[in-house]
């Protein structure tokens, strides 16, 4: 883990936005990223935790290598949010708060995870713990940028 930790700490900067929209940018606020970021760092890394290392196979898979390792860019527009990761409701400091402490005590012990804990992702397969470290800083990353251009443009 890392980038994560630190891009974690620049989703914290952001809060204090957490109100601020632009539907020229996106037609989630400030909040709604930080907060689907939060819940897919804690989704995954809880999935990790939860699987068997030993039933992990890698497989090639196409998307994952152009996305994971050419490009390095989640291209924006191109994928819906699976619904266990797409926040609801209120979302104010308060929540988000709550929401960043969760992600940090779920990933106090992720170092200790083995290296074929994984995950399985919708568009890109099964991620052992490498290739999971991989796409949470480029999703994070990725929401990041939509921040960033939501505030540059209010």
């Amino acid at each position: 883990m890392q980038n994560l930790p630190y891009l974690i700490k620049q989703l914290e900067s952001k809060i204090a936005h957490c109100k601020t929209i632009n539907l020229a940018i996106s037609g989630g606020s400030v909040g709604w990223h930080i907060e689907h970021s939060l819940k897919t760092i804690d989704q995954i890394v809880t999935a990790c935790k939860n699987s068997n290392p030993s039933n992990y196979k890698w497989r090639f898979n196409f998307n994952r290598f152009l996305i994971l390792t050419i490009v390095k860019k989640i291209p924006r527009g191109k994928a819906k949010a699976p619904k266990i990761v797409r926040p609801e409701g209120e979302i104010s400091s308060e929540t988000l708060g709550l929401s960043l402490s969760k992600v940090k005590g779920n990933l106090m012990d992720w170092e200790k995870l083995d290296k074929n804990a994984h995950f399985p992702h919708p568009f890109f397969g099964i991620l052992n713990k490498k290739e999971t470290d991989n796409f949470l800083a480029l999703h994070t990353k990725h929401h990041l940028m939509i921040i960033k251009d939501i505030l540059e443009t209010n």
